[in-house]
């Protein structure tokens, strides 16, 4: 706590005397299913361009170790904003669909609370997946009402959702407590790639082209605020590249590697809107764009030449490791305990603060940005008794000071709800399988348990729980610590 008091004085104390910008605004732009290797950046074998995430690497921070409080949508968006792992909530595994309740606590502070507090005007623009409050009347749903719960609840002054991921219905837009086209037709189920549930559909909304009506909204949203008194703070969550795999009709084909090849390339574009809009503004300087995925792509690796792929037929969610590895060199996907499920593109650009083409190999997690953000802010990070209890400010490594910066032990989550921990090298997991889409899934807390040293073996193909039980002991000490205390920091 003191050290922790004793930067932020240093910040305000540096601000005042002009020796860095006081209160940059804030972008947090976060994909959907984005895997590590989906990024030429970061993956130089890939073929796929991302012309615009590349450009953000070379012109600010690639942090190579970090990683999704969970590995599936729901309850890493609750770690964003509230500065805790979800697991501590009453989401244990999964996800809501688009008619669930609120996740985040009515009394709990997110991070749009605690900037919003430091003079910011706070705004989500994109895909929410923490539950609304849709009405019902005579026990069905009453599109006319007025939402009784919305991101403005939360911290947001201004919010444009849609309720949860591209294929979940009902497939509407809320602005604030609005819907803004009421449901006046059924969606159809439809098969991968262009992958949908059977619900309802707002007269003003078109799937393919939701994409692009976001990327839009925030354009504007920066364009609108880039010049005004108080800095602001965007979440930007995109709806991409999760399925439906349906990339505009103006990138089809471009990639040569199927569907998702191409809207990895469309949700490259999108990054790019907002980075234009942000130059265009004139305030890129003083902006501070973290851009990182919810988790990794549910694209499988195929290592036989033979077998049908992606690319052969576009309705097979995977790849042969010759044509593309969505999630790099990771072993798993989407939902599992391994690598490939939580480890994530985390690229961090503030021209006037971070040092351009730099590289972070510190472990950090994506309930880190609550106090990241407060404290860039100039603020007090919140007591881990009331606010961000796993959130640990990781500033310094934007600016440059690794040695003294220290996190407690990530904890992990699969889809499954299978734990595990990682401290340094060392990496325990808390179960016998994937704990999520990969086989096998195993089960959570069931023997044997498997430990990685991720300095040595990133891929995770050697175990060696038995060649180091003590150190396996003393991780799983740690966890069990962290998983009862309720909260890390």
């Amino acid at each position: 706590m003191i050290f922790r008091s004793l930067l932020s004085s240093c910040f305000l104390l540096l601000s005042a005397i002009g020796l860095i910008a006081a209160q940059p605004n804030i972008v947090f732009i976060m994909a959907d299913d984005m895997g590590y290797g989906d990024i030429q950046a970061l993956n130089p074998k890939s073929t796929i361009p991302t012309p615009n995430l590349d450009w953000l690497a070379r012109e600010g921070m690639t942090f190579t170790d970090a990683h999704s409080p969970s590995s599936v949508c729901t309850p890493t968006r609750y770690g964003v904003l509230t500065g805790r792992y979800c697991w501590r909530s009453e989401m244990k595994r999964g996800v809501l669909n688009g008619y669930g309740a609120p996740l985040i606590e009515t009394d709990r502070p997110t991070v749009a609370t605690a900037l919003r507090d430091e003079g910011y005007r706070t705004a989500i623009i994109g895909k929410w997946h923490l539950g609304l409050g849709f009405q019902k009347t005579g026990g069905e749903w009453d599109w006319s009402k007025q939402l009784d719960y919305s991101p403005v609840d939360g911290g947001f002054d201004y919010s444009y959702v849609i309720p949860a991921s591209l294929d979940f219905p009902p497939y509407v837009y809320v602005e604030g407590h609005s819907i803004t086209g009421l449901p006046d037709r059924i969606q159809p189920r439809q098969s991968f790639p262009a992958y949908l549930r059977e619900g309802e559909l707002g007269s003003d909304f078109s799937i393919v082209d939701c994409l692009d009506q976001l990327a839009d909204k925030a354009a504007d949203y920066v364009a609108d605020n880039a010049n005004a008194e108080n800095p602001f703070f965007l979440y930007f969550p995109l709806t991409a590249p999760h399925k439906p795999t349906l990339p505009h009709p103006r990138f089809e084909g471009k990639s040569g590697l199927g569907p998702y090849g191409d809207f990895i390339i469309q949700t490259d574009e999108t990054v790019g809107v907002v980075l234009d809009a942000i130059d265009d503004a004139g305030v890129a300087d003083n902006t501070l764009v973290i851009y990182t995925s919810d988790n990794g792509s549910y694209m499988y690796r195929y290592q036989d030449p033979d077998r049908d792929d992606h690319v052969k037929d576009s309705s097979i969610q995977g790849y042969y490791e010759g044509h593309h590895t969505a999630n790099g060199v990771l072993r798993g996907t989407k939902a599992d305990i391994w690598e490939a499920g939580h480890r994530v593109p985390f690229l961090a650009r503030w021209p006037e603060t971070v040092e351009a083409g730099n590289v972070s190999n510190r472990t950090i997690t994506h309930t880190d940005f609550f106090a990241t953000a407060v404290s860039i802010a100039g603020g007090q990070i919140p007591s881990p008794r009331v606010a961000a209890q796993d959130s640990f400010d990781f500033s310094p490594l934007l600016m440059g000071h690794e040695k003294g910066w220290k996190r407690a032990p990530v904890i992990h989550h699969s889809g499954g709800a299978m734990f595990a921990i990682r401290d340094g090298d060392w990496k325990l997991i808390l179960g016998n399988g994937s704990g999520g889409r990969e086989k096998p899934s195993g089960k959570r807390f069931d023997r044997p348990w498997q430990l990685f040293n991720l300095r040595k073996d990133l891929s995770e193909t050697t175990d060696v729980f038995r060649e180091y039980p003590e150190i396996a002991q003393d991780l799983e000490k740690k966890a069990l610590e962290i998983m009862s205390n309720g909260r890390s920091r």
